[in-house]
C-alpha cells in the first residue's frame, strides 16, 4: 500500500513539474522579402499567434551589451549607428523618469496617446533598448492595427503585429554582435580562398538548391514554412558556418568559430532570460540561419526548457 501511495505521489509531482516547464518556440525568418512575396510573413503570424506566447525575443542587441554597441556605433548598420547617436544624446540630456515610464507601459495599447508614445520612444532610446524603440515607433506610425501594407520585414509584419495582437508590451532582445566584425572579415577571406580552391562553386550550388526549392512554396504563400523546415535550416547553417567547404582553410575555420561563439551567446541570452522571468511560453524570432545552432545550444545548456521548432507545432 505504501509503495502504491509513493508511486501516485511521484506521478502527481511529475505532472505538476511538467505543467510548469518553460517552453520556447524558435521561428526562423527571412529578414527582408522581395515585393513579389510581400505577404510571406502573414501565415507565420497566424500560426504563431495561435501558439499564444507570453514573451517575444528578437534579434537585436541587449541594451546592456556594451561590447556589441561599441562595435555597432560605427558598424555595418546605419539604423544602429543612428540609434546609438540618438541614445547617447538622450543619456546626456533626457530627464528619464522610471516610475512615469512604468506607468505608461502598464497602459493598454489603445489608451496610449501620441504624447505617451513620444515619451515611451524617448525612454527606450535613453535605455538603449533598440527593439522597443523600434516597436513603439512602429505603433506611432501605423497605430495599434499595424500597417495595412506589408513592410516586407519580420519586425513589422511578424514581431510588431504579434505583440499587438497578444498585448505584449515589451519585447526582449537576445542578439549578440560582439565578434561580428571578425566574423564578416573571416567570411570575406574564406570567400577569397574559395575562388582558388573551388569551394565557392559548392557555395553557389548550395545557394541555388535553396533558392530553387523555395520557388513553389513561395508562390503558394508558404515561404516562411519552407524556410523553417529542418533541411532548409540545416542548409542555411551550412552556408553561414562555412561547413560546406571541402578545404578547411584558416579563414573558414575562423568564420566557423565566430559563428559558433555568436550562437552560443545568443542561446545564453535567451535561456537565462527565459529562466529568469514568469512567462511559461516564449517565442524567439531570429534569422533562420541561426536556428540550427541555437536549438542545439539551448537543449544542451538549458535542458529544463522545452525547445520547439515551427514544424513541431
Amino acid at each position: 500500500m505504501k509503495k502504491l501511495i509513493t508511486i501516485f505521489i511521484f506521478i502527481a509531482l511529475s505532472q505538476i513539474s511538467f505543467g510548469q516547464q518553460k517552453e520556447v518556440l524558435l521561428i526562423g525568418t527571412m529578414h527582408n522579402v522581395p515585393k513579389i512575396v510581400k505577404h510571406s510573413y502573414r501565415p507565420l503570424l497566424k500560426k504563431v499567434a495561435k501558439y499564444q506566447p507570453e514573451a517575444i525575443y528578437v534579434e537585436t542587441p541587449r541594451p546592456n551589451d556594451s561590447i556589441s554597441w561599441e562595435y555597432l556605433k560605427d558598424g555595418w548598420s546605419n539604423s544602429y549607428k543612428e540609434f546609438y547617436a540618438l541614445s547617447d544624446s538622450l543619456q546626456n540630456n533626457y530627464n528619464f523618469d522610471q516610475s512615469r515610464f512604468q506607468k505608461l507601459l502598464n497602459k493598454n495599447f489603445n489608451a496610449l496617446t501620441q504624447k505617451d508614445l513620444k515619451e515611451l520612444i524617448k525612454s527606450f532610446g535613453y535605455l538603449r533598448d533598440y527593439a522597443n524603440y523600434d516597436f513603439y515607433s512602429y505603433i506611432q506610425q501605423y497605430g495599434i492595427s499595424g500597417s495595412s501594407k506589408p513592410t516586407r520585414h519580420e519586425d513589422g509584419d511578424l514581431t510588431a503585429k504579434l505583440a499587438l495582437q497578444l498585448n505584449i508590451k515589451k519585447l526582449q532582445s537576445m542578439d549578440d554582435q560582439q565578434t561580428n566584425k571578425e566574423y564578416h572579415q573571416a567570411w570575406q577571406n574564406c570567400a577569397e580562398d574559395g575562388r582558388e580552391n573551388g569551394d565557392n562553386k559548392i557555395n553557389q550550388k548550395l545557394n541555388k538548391k535553396h533558392y530553387n526549392k523555395a520557388i513553389i512554396p513561395a508562390l503558394f504563400g508558404r515561404l516562411g514554412f519552407y524556410v523553417n523546415k529542418r533541411k532548409s535550416l540545416k542548409r542555411l547553417d551550412q552556408l553561414a558556418s562555412f561547413s560546406y567547404v571541402k578545404n578547411q582553410t584558416e579563414s573558414c575555420l575562423e568564420g566557423l568559430n565566430f559563428w559558433n561563439r555568436r550562437n552560443h551567446r545568443m542561446a545564453q541570452n535567451i535561456g537565462s532570460q527565459v529562466m529568469g522571468n514568469s512567462a511559461k511560453k516564449s517565442v524567439v524570432i531570429v534569422g533562420a540561419a541561426h536556428i540550427y545552432r541555437i536549438e542545439k545550444e539551448l537543449k544542451a545548456n538549458f535542458p529544463e526548457i522545452n525547445v520547439l521548432l515551427l514544424n513541431e507545432l
